[in-house]
């Protein structure tokens, strides 16, 4: 009988895996407030502080900075559904699983992909996308910044400069990197970014945070079309209209402007979670916040090689909050992984299509990129692995990250 269900209890676990990592006591406090009407000034005045906390969290000046509701995905297809128009040709440099994702995402959209491709661990060369825009002549680029499932970031820098003088529009994934490593929105020349709460920003995933150059909005007004049931005798757009009604980011602008056209009931307790997710963050400062994340992905580093582990990826390219270390030969991942949580209640995980079972990724985001929960993860981890028999130096890898830490 349903009756016979337990109250929830969920184990207090230490989230040192790609994403979500433990969430931050104040978000917690902050979702357990009460809910107020969508409507009620007091919340449309929360909507309108949590877009101008993450101007500053964006590092933008764009007056369209706002929440879709929904995992980090949500913010992804709601970029995609609203600037890949039927027939668009959409450039992907692909790095990763989630360079794949942006690729089936376009094709959902009627978009035409045209990537250029990279073995997993390695990033585009941006002369190769200047190259592949001057042959394909797409609309957008679409890129992933940090692709988690090789811990490799994309250098961005150079790709925003390529787009505006090629008149193309650039949307970036930053769900794992927001907050957590460098991100300038305006001086990278990046036309839309979306992110996640769940990763370096310390909180539930749930909402995602997006941010709209005008150039951007521009081309997704040219597809404006009301909802019939709120429909206010607005000019509409003259371009194919957005296949999405929920992802529709020319209905959702309206509905965070002053005008509040309805558009959804907007997630009450998840905008709580991700005004305070980003108070926080412009609290300590973007750019402490960063170093913080470096600092620890340092030690992380330091620590596993210490061990006589051998880290996956480049050093120059490698993501500072979640890193890739080789299953040893003979070593059974999902053991490894699963004494990690049972034993010390710490999660790990591994990754996916080709690396597969032969790397796991430790991460250290939010309120788990401390000196702490780096040393302990790297204690039970040693632990682990000399039980499984691997041979290696015991306490080396908690002092290398001790002394990196404390030389940073």
């Amino acid at each position: 009988m349903t009756s016979s269900f337990a109250q929830i209890d969920p184990p207090s676990r230490l989230l040192m895996g790609a994403g979500p990592a433990n969430v931050h006591p104040r978000i917690l406090r902050a979702m357990a407030t009460d809910v107020i009407g969508q409507m009620d000034p007091e919340m449309t005045a929360y909507m309108d502080e949590t877009m101008a906390l993450y101007r500053e969290v964006f590092q933008t000046k764009n007056h369209w900075t706002l929440l879709i509701n929904g995992s980090a995905r949500s913010a992804i297809e709601a970029a995609l559904v609203s600037l890949v128009s039927p027939g668009m040709k959409v450039l992907i440099p692909r790095i990763g699983r989630f360079g794949l994702l942006l690729t089936e995402i376009v094709h959902r959209c009627g978009g035409i992909p045209c990537t250029v491709d990279m073995e997993w661990g390695q990033v585009v060369d941006p002369a190769a996308i200047e190259a592949a825009i001057i042959e394909h002549k797409p609309g957008l680029v679409a890129t992933v910044h940090g692709d988690t499932s090789t811990t490799t970031a994309q250098p961005l820098a150079e790709i925003g400069a390529i787009c505006r003088r090629h008149n193309v529009l650039l949307y970036v994934d930053a769900t794992a990197t927001l907050g957590g490593m460098e991100f300038k929105t305006d001086a990278w020349n990046i036309d839309v970014a979306t992110a996640g709460l769940q990763k370096c920003l310390g909180g539930p995933p749930g909402s995602a945070p997006i941010t709209l150059s005008d150039r951007a909005v521009e081309a997704i007004l040219r597809r404006r079309h009301d909802e019939a049931g709120i429909a206010t005798g607005q000019p509409q757009g003259e371009g194919p209209v957005i296949q999405s009604n929920y992802f529709d980011l020319a209905m959702l602008m309206n509905y965070w402007s002053p005008a509040r056209m309805n558009h959804h009931t907007e997630a009450t307790s998840m905008l709580y979670a991700s005004r305070e997710a980003a108070r926080i963050v412009v609290e300590e400062g973007v750019d402490a916040r960063v170093a913080r994340h470096t600092r620890a992905g340092r030690a992380m580093v330091a620590g596993l090689r210490a061990m006589g582990l051998r880290v996956y990826g480049d050093d120059a390219t490698r993501m500072t909050n979640v890193t890739g270390v080789w299953v040893p030969e003979g070593v059974d991942n999902a053991r490894v992984r699963e004494l990690m949580r049972k034993d010390f209640e710490i999660e790990i995980v591994s990754s996916f299509g080709p690396l597969t079972g032969k790397i796991w990724r430790i991460g250290a985001m939010g309120v788990n990129a401390q000196k702490h929960k780096v040393l302990l993860t790297l204690a039970a981890f040693e632990a682990v692995l000399a039980g499984e028999g691997v041979q290696l130096p015991r306490g080396a890898g908690v002092d290398a990250a001790r002394a990196s830490w404390d030389a940073a």
